[in-house]
C-alpha cells in the first residue's frame, strides 16, 4: 500500500464518490473491507462505485474502439465460415 492509506477513511471513500471519482473511492473501499471484511456497508459501498465505474467506461467512445474492432473481425470470420460450409455442401 502507499503512503495514502492513512487517510483510507470512510468518510474519504464517501468524498471520493460524492465527487464522481469512482475508481478511488472503489480503492479505498477494498481497503476498509480489508480491515473490517465484516463491514455490509462497505461492500455494498463497493458494489455501487464499481457499478458506476462499469457503467462510465461503457460512456467513454474510446473505450469501444476496440470491442467495434472485435466485433467485425468476428463478422469477418462469420462470413468466411459460412462460405467454406457452403462450399462444403455442393
Amino acid at each position: 500500500m502507499s503512503k495514502e492509506v492513512g487517510i483510507y477513511t470512510e468518510t474519504m471513500a464517501k468524498v471520493y464518490a460524492s465527487q464522481g471519482h469512482w475508481a478511488k473511492a472503489a480503492e479505498i473501499y477494498r481497503h476498509l473491507l480489508t480491515e473490517a471484511p465484516a463491514r455490509k456497508d462497505f461492500a455494498d459501498a463497493l458494489a455501487e462505485a464499481e457499478k458506476k465505474i462499469s457503467n462510465d467506461s461503457l460512456k467513454d467512445p474510446e473505450q469501444l474502439v476496440p470491442l467495434f474492432r472485435e466485433w467485425i473481425e468476428l463478422l469477418f470470420k462469420h462470413d468466411k465460415l459460412q462460405k467454406l460450409r457452403n462450399l462444403r455442401r455442393q
